[in-house]
């Protein structure tokens, strides 16, 4: 009999999570939030839909359970919800999520957390689960962490006891040698690879707010500096934040963290200020000139970082210039009147503009730690 598997959050990584335990013999369904059931993804779905843009694009008619149901039958929950809350609400939406997700499971089953914690945030997650249940982990319900993140790490399970649990390793399709540690120790190694990871980003950052003459800059950008996009640098954010409200106090690990997100909020500040720069040596005045943040989000990623960011770039360039709109693909600009300026938020955003970009149409910013321009 195949293991039954749900998947809280038609997210853009628990539908990737759907479609690698279908195809590898699970028998899996997915809470799409917005509705009062769960969808059945079976090997040939997950083979025709490559994302949950194609799969809602296209409407097929799959086979759907009510959420309750799906959920009482369910070995393993996978805890993958979208969260667009911020700042303190995030935390309550949260725990409602939770809560929602977790208040139907069977004894003996297994939740699996997918978002990043902090440094106790996991034995939050335990408390509320046994609450809410009225079990007790270790003992009639199992809890593992797997915090799902874009970087080609090594992947973190962390399992309440500790013990390594084969049923979940072989669903996740993962090598056989693959263990699990104590949940303090995946909360430790995820905390390393994004502290790793925003600390190099913010390096960068930094140094090239030094960068004034363009010979430097011109030397840098052959450079990999210039790959590195708001896009990249805005990635796990949300996992640097949990982290950073675990602590109080003046550590060194707070400094880094405080540090890394303050290094984010100058990249914004910096690219405003090049933004203006590139009006006032273009002799544009603000009143002339329309800003396009060309970015081409996920809509269904798990975290709200990156959509956070740009809602911020946006209104914080308002304050400057009036006509500011934020698109998703090239081929929706307007021409008028206005002299456009494109901010090119990521790699992809960046390729496609420069297929479409038409002699002196209008001027072109890579979100990148130089700010490079092309007119």
């Amino acid at each position: 009999m195949n293991t039954k598997v749900v998947i809280f959050g038609l997210s853009t990584e628990g539908y990737d999570l759907a479609c690698k335990i279908a195809l590898n013999g699970g028998d899996v369904q997915i809470i799409d939030e917005s509705t009062p059931s769960a969808i059945t993804i079976k090997p040939d779905i997950a083979k025709t839909y490559p994302n949950v843009q194609a799969l809602k694009d296209d409407e097929p008619l799959l086979p759907m359970t009510p959420i309750d149901t799906a959920v009482s039958k369910a070995q393993f929950l996978f805890f993958a919800p979208k969260i667009r809350k911020t700042g303190h609400d995030i935390k309550t939406e949260l725990n409602s999520k939770f809560k929602s997700a977790t208040s139907n499971i069977k004894k003996g089953s297994s939740v699996v957390y997918c978002l990043g914690t902090g440094f106790g945030g996991n034995s939050e997650n335990i408390s509320l689960l046994e609450h809410v249940t009225g079990y007790k982990t270790g003992k009639t319900v199992s809890y593992f962490y797997y915090p799902l993140t874009k970087q080609p790490n090594k992947p973190i399970i962390g399992a309440y006891d500790g013990k390594t649990d084969e049923k979940l390793i072989s669903l996740l399709a993962l090598e056989k040698k693959t263990k699990c540690v104590a949940i303090t120790t995946s909360e430790h190694l995820h905390a390393i690879n994004i502290l790793k990871r925003f600390s190099n980003i913010t390096c960068i950052l930094e140094i090239c707010k030094f960068t004034k003459d363009e010979k430097t800059k011109s030397e840098l950008v052959s450079n990999e500096i210039s790959e590195i996009y708001l896009d990249d640098m805005i990635d796990n954010l949300y996992d640097l934040r949990a982290l950073g409200n675990s602590f109080e106090g003046g550590s060194s690990l707070t400094y880094l963290i405080n540090g890394s997100l303050k290094g984010v909020d100058g990249y914004i500040k910096k690219l405003i200020d090049e933004i203006r720069l590139v009006l006032k040596r273009n002799e544009l005045k603000a009143s002339r000139t329309k800003i396009l943040l060309l970015w081409s989000l996920d809509t269904y990623e798990m975290k709200g970082e990156k959509h956070e960011k740009l809602a911020e770039l946006e209104t914080k360039l308002k304050d400057y210039i009036g006509d500011v709109e934020s698109i998703q693909d090239p081929l929706n600009i307007f021409q008028n009147d206005k002299k456009v300026i494109i901010v090119a938020c990521s790699q992809s955003d960046y390729d496609s503009i420069s297929k479409n970009k038409k002699d002196d149409e209008f001027i072109v910013i890579k979100a990148n730690p130089l700010c490079e321009v092309y007119t």
